[in-house]
C-alpha cells in the first residue's frame, strides 16, 4: 500500500512519528496524523485546511485533543451518551485527577518505547492509513495523497472526526473544499469507514 503514497502523504506519515515523539507518546495516533497534515505546506490539502480555518483555529484543537485525553479518549457522543444514564464523566475525571493527579485517565505512556526504540501505530491510525486507501479508490485515483488522509480522518468515527467536525471539517466540506462544491460529481462516492 505505501508505494502508492504520494511523497507529501509519506511526508504526513513521518509527521505523525514526529509528533508522537515530540508529544512523548508510546504510539502514533490519529491525532498525530491531523497534526501532521496541518503542518503540511503547499499542497490541496494545506489550501482546503486554510479554507477550513483550521490553521487558525489550531489552539482550539489542541485545547480540544487536550480535553478528549483528559477524558480517557471518550468521543463527545461517549460523553453524551453516558450523561442520558446518569454518569456525569467530568465528575469521574476531576474524582480520578483528585486521587490520582491531572491526566490520570490520559492513555499512550506504557514505556514500552523506552526498549523498543521506535512508535507503533495505534489501530485506529492504521485504519485511517486503510481507509485513505478506500478513499483514494472510491474516487479513482490509482495514489494516496495527503487529501485522502484528510478525509480518512474525517470519515473514521472517534475523537479526531468529532474534533473536525466541532470546527467545521466534516467529511463532506472537506471534500468540497479539496474538490469545489460538485465534489461528488453526481456518482455518489461513498465515504470510507
Amino acid at each position: 500500500m505505501f508505494e502508492r503514497f504520494t511523497r507529501g502523504a509519506r511526508a504526513t506519515v513521518k509527521g505523525a512519528v514526529a509528533q508522537a515523539e515530540r508529544a512523548g507518546a508510546d504510539s502514533v495516533t490519529e491525532e498525530h496524523l491531523l497534526l501532521a497534515l496541518l503542518e503540511q505546506e503547499g499542497g490541496r490539502t494545506s489550501f482546503a485546511v486554510t479554507a477550513l480555518g483550521l490553521h487558525d483555529r489550531r489552539a482550539s484543537l489542541d485545547a480540544a485533543f487536550a480535553e478528549a485525553r483528559r477524558r480517557g479518549g471518550l468521543t463527545r457522543a461517549d460523553t453524551d451518551a453516558l450523561a442520558d444514564i446518569g454518569i456525569d464523566i467530568g465528575a469521574i475525571v476531576s474524582r480520578v485527577e483528585g486521587a490520582h493527579g491531572e491526566g490520570a485517565l490520559a492513555a499512550g505512556r506504557t514505556g514500552r518505547r523506552w526498549w523498543s526504540g521506535h512508535r507503533p501505530f495505534t489501530p485506529g491510525a492504521k485504519t485511517v492509513l486503510e481507509n485513505s486507501l478506500r478513499v483514494a479508490l472510491g474516487r479513482g485515483d490509482r495514489f494516496i495523497g495527503e487529501e485522502h488522509l484528510l478525509l480518512a480522518l474525517t470519515a473514521k468515527p472517534g475523537v479526531v472526526a468529532d474534533v473536525l467536525a466541532e470546527h467545521g471539517a466534516t467529511y463532506a466540506a472537506v471534500q468540497r473544499a479539496l474538490y469545489g462544491p460538485d465534489a461528488d460529481g453526481g456518482q455518489g462516492h461513498a465515504k470510507a469507514g
